[in-house]
């Protein structure tokens, strides 16, 4: 049986690092992050893991630092917000390019200008392409399950890609929840023993990391990181299944809610989602058949699954904690797309909502869902991209 605390979100996850005990973590702090890289630190400082902590003078140095002791074969792990992740997008594309496992816990902010430390998924949703799978979570239980569950995705030998574990700043990492934390012998077992593929340190059987590749064979070498991409989804039902028999929580691609009946659909990622579940509870209440489609792996995307689950739907509602300027949001692009590919075309609307850390409240979740019953009784769609919660 598991232990049951109550933590924020940057306490669990630093706890999951502990007992994933790391070979290297190379640390650099940036709100709302900080907290995660200053309790592993303690945890090394008080010998409770093994880890090799590497301080570093900036983010893009901290990933230089993991692409090095991974490549060297060791399992690295760091953590990074907003500005971080962005100083780190030379090296996130060579981490995955070189098909290394590196496991980051992101901290949801807001990018710049104008300044702003509060959470939102600009600097993830601007990642999204540079060949990291990506997980979502709502509360710090879903980041603490995750971050372990990201190791052996990771390491799959059908897959060996990074993974970023995304949760909202300050709303889940700073919020103090009831969690059950697993006891550390489980954890350590279910992550095993890292066997790193073509080690650089291997010297007996050398090779060659990050080669000159000209046009005769780049485009193999992207190939492949797709094909690798094709393989998670199975491989992230096949390790949710492993966990759930050692703690009793069940994870799947996404999470549905209330989706068998509804004829409104709403799509929304992290925190939110639970604000959103009261008000579609509300409305069920009211006779009217909504439901709700929290996305956990957002890339790969899985789109034929999530057009399945959302088939019964006349009207989809996506909402956006990130805005793509002159286009629709990152998640709405990727929910339409499933459709497309699998021959749906349900209404479709789009909101921007929550940027910069602004609150979403059950009112703008109403308001939502309010346009999109009247779509579904008028068919059609005054606005299909608008903002929530904004001043006029």
């Amino acid at each position: 049986m598991g232990k049951k605390l109550a933590l924020t979100g940057n306490q669990a996850v630093a706890t999951a690092m502990k007992q994933i005990n790391p070979d290297v973590c190379a640390a650099y702090p940036i709100t709302p992050q900080t907290e995660i890289m200053q309790r592993f630190a303690t945890f090394v400082a008080d010998g409770e893991v093994d880890t090799e902590l590497i301080t570093v003078e900036s983010e893009h140095s901290a990933m230089s630092a993991c692409i090095g002791a991974a490549a060297g074969g060791g399992r690295v792990m760091t953590a990074t917000s907003s500005q971080g992740l962005a100083l780190m997008w030379e090296m996130l594309y060579i981490a995955s390019g070189m098909r290394l496992p590196i496991v980051m816990p992101v901290v949801n902010r807001a990018l710049s200008a104008p300044i702003n430390i509060h959470g939102d998924h600009s600097d993830s949703m601007g990642a999204r392409d540079s060949g990291w799978i990506q997980l979502y979570s709502e509360n710090a239980q879903e980041a603490y399950d995750n971050v372990i569950q990201a190791v052996k995705i990771g390491e799959h030998p059908d897959v060996r890609l990074p993974v970023m574990v995304c949760m909202d700043g300050f709303i889940i990492s700073h919020s103090i929840e009831s969690m059950e934390l697993l006891p550390d012998d489980v954890v350590k077992e279910f992550v095993g023993e890292y066997r790193a593929t073509y080690p650089l340190l291997d010297v007996d059987h050398p090779v060659t990391y990050g080669p000159l590749v000209l046009p005769d064979y780049y485009m193999e070498f992207k190939r492949q990181q797709h094909e690798a991409m094709l393989h998670v989804k199975d491989v992230v039902l096949e390790v949710a299944k492993e966990f759930e028999r050692i703690s009793g929580r069940s994870y799947g691609l996404f999470e549905s809610y209330r989706l068998d009946d509804a004829e409104i659909a709403v799509v929304i990622l992290n925190s939110a989602a639970g604000t959103m579940k009261d008000v579609v509870d509300s409305y069920r209440d009211r006779g009217i058949k909504v439901g709700l489609l929290k996305p956990r792996l957002f890339r790969p995307f899985p789109y034929r699954e999530v057009a399945e689950a959302l088939g019964n739907a006349k009207v989809v509602g996506v909402l956006d904690r990130a805005d793509s300027f002159g286009g629709f949001g990152p998640t709405y692009m990727e929910v339409a797309s499933a459709f497309t590919t699998n021959g749906a075309r349900p209404l479709m609307l789009n909101w921007i909502y929550g940027l910069g850390g602004r609150d979403f409240m059950p009112e703008h979740a109403e308001q939502a869902i309010q346009q999109m019953v009247k779509v579904l009784e008028t068919g059609e769609v005054e606005v299909q991209k608008d903002y929530l919660g904004v001043r006029e």
